[in-house]
């Protein structure tokens, strides 16, 4: 059915586009300096984590220095960054994928291991999280036409921020399911506003020929946030959890893995801050009336 869709209503702009060469050698570093730096991160108390990550680091690092010495040419434009617009939409998608997922993890760990609830329990009581979503979705392309870009993607950063205040005092004071699932509905509905806005900044941002490099990049560096986050939350309380001995150390391990995710949240809405206030500001005007057009059809 996509592929039908597609061919049917997508307009025909080949000849607005430019072909170019793959950069095989910016492939060749990039590609598994990115796969060794996950692995690295995920195995620093081992000795070949330690050593997996600073082959990465070089890899990554002679991947950087060819991509600004070939500009536009290279696999990834650095060039984009520059532009304050999608360095903001970039590191606010990176943080939102990355806090995300690291909830995604952190949660369910606690509710097994700090509460002792089954895993199939543990997957009924995330439901609210996806149920906020799921609420609030379909609601975004309205609020973002009304509010701006960024009061709606820093408002949800807000309000997902607020939403996980209540797991630091879960994790001190014992499970409540009706602070647990408000908690939840309401972080859900806060991440569902962060992303759409966000992306559409960021495409508004480019030259329309720019586009394809820049969804490359804004969709690598979405990619990058889970696992990095994730791995982040997960070796920090991992170590809370080695130096645990009683039953109020593992609270203590879990209160404070909760804190550090409520700091993540925090870096989160103060890079949607840095969002435009809205499409109209975008430099790039067609682009700017063709996201617009997306959000009123989203909103219909």
């Amino acid at each position: 059915m996509a592929i039908v869709l597609a061919v049917l209503f997508l307009p025909n702009d080949r000849e607005e586009t430019r072909s170019r060469e793959l950069d095989l050698p910016g492939f060749a570093l990039l590609s598994p300096g990115l796969v060794l730096f996950l692995y690295g991160s995920d195995h620093l108390g081992k000795r070949t984590g330690l050593t997996t990550l600073l082959i990465s680091i070089v890899l990554l690092a002679a991947f950087f220095r060819m991509a600004i010495r070939k500009g536009d040419k290279a696999l990834i434009d650095l060039q984009l960054f520059k532009r304050k617009t999608f360095s903001a939409s970039a590191t606010t998608q990176f943080m939102s994928n990355g806090i995300s997922f690291a909830g995604q993890m952190l949660i369910p760990i606690y509710l097994i291991r700090a509460c002792g609830q089954s895993q199939s329990a543990t997957g009924w009581l995330l439901a609210p999280l996806g149920m906020g979503m799921i609420c609030s979705y379909p609601w975004i392309g309205a609020l973002t036409q009304r509010f701006g870009i960024r009061k709606v993607s820093a408002g949800g950063a807000f309000l997902a921020f607020a939403a996980t205040l209540p797991f630091i005092w879960l994790a001190s004071h014992g499970l409540v399911l009706t602070v647990l699932a408000g908690a939840l509905f309401v972080r859900g509905m806060g991440l569902s506003a962060v992303g759409i806005p966000s992306i559409s900044a960021a495409y508004a941002s480019v030259r329309k020929q720019d586009l394809p490099m820049a969804t490359t990049s804004l969709n690598i560096v979405q990619r990058l946030g889970g696992p990095i986050l994730t791995t982040l939350c997960a070796t920090f309380l991992g170590w809370r959890l080695g130096i645990a001995q009683s039953s109020a150390g593992l609270s203590g391990a879990f209160t404070a893995a909760f804190l550090l995710l409520c700091g993540l949240h925090a870096f989160l809405f103060a890079a949607a801050l840095r969002l435009p206030l809205s499409l109209d500001k975008a430099p790039e005007k067609p682009l700017a009336e063709e996201s617009t057009a997306l959000l009123e059809m989203m909103s219909e």
